[in-house]
Order: C-alpha cells, then structure tokens, then sequence
C-alpha cells in the first residue's frame, strides 16, 4: 500500500472540510428536545421570551502527521424579559423526569418541568430564592 505525501493530504483538505460542514448541518437538525424552538415565557409576573437552537461545535486536533475533525451538537439558549435585551441561557441538561435545568446568564440556575398540553410551570433562582417561570407554545 502507497502512503499519500503531506501535500497530498493538503490538497485534500479543502473538500474534507467542505464535506464536513454538509455532515455538521445535518447533525444540528438531529438534536432531540422538547424545549428547542421559541416559547413565550412568564417569569414573576412579567412577560418574556425564551429561544432553544440547536447549534453544531466543531473541533480539530492536528498533530505532525494529520488532522482529525469532529462535530457535537450542543443546545444554545437564550432569554428577553419584559423586552429586555436578549442574554444566554447555558449548561442545557434533562433531569430524572424530563424537565430542563439550565443556567441564566447570571449564573443562577432555572428549571421547567417537561410540559403538560404546551405549557411548562418552573422556576428561577435569584439570589437565593425561586421564583415563577411559566413558559408556553
């Protein structure tokens, strides 16, 4: 068997990558989760909004020899209350029971229970206390 020189594999580079972004989009529309999409929320009275995408991260290590890519499909959140700007809404994780906790820009850590007929009734933290988070479609 014939090894390919390094600039072979220079010139193949081009049409690896292109392939992988084609493989990378499809990879995001697979992502699982009740919770991607737009919600219209109620947090403590107020109204806002919330927004679950699913988003592809790639990553590649190369050493003297070669490179290798890989791609993972992460959850990318974010949140406006009452108009504000939007800010990120991180660390997406399904509970025991299907519901979603994950952290708000502040650090503080939310949770809305899988919903029952479009709505979802969870909570916020805010220095050290819960508050109501309604969320719907």
């Amino acid at each position: 068997m014939k090894t390919m020189r390094k600039s072979t594999w220079r010139s193949l580079l081009p049409a690896t990558a292109l392939y992988l972004a084609a493989s990378a989009t499809a990879n995001a529309s697979m992502a699982v989760g009740w919770w991607g999409g737009t919600w219209n929320c109620n947090i403590d009275g107020r109204p806002a909004m919330m927004k679950w995408v699913s988003v592809n991260v790639a990553e590649e290590e190369c050493d003297d020899e070669s490179c290798s890519q890989s791609t993972s499909v992460h959850w990318k959140g974010s949140f406006s209350d009452n108009g504000s700007r939007w800010v990120e809404l991180s660390n997406a994780h399904m509970g025991n029971q299907g519901g979603l906790y994950f952290n708000h820009a502040d650090g503080n850590k939310w949770y809305l229970p899988k919903p029952q007929a479009g709505r979802s009734e969870g909570w916020t933290t805010w220095q050290g206390k819960r508050y109501q988070l309604s969320c719907w479609r």
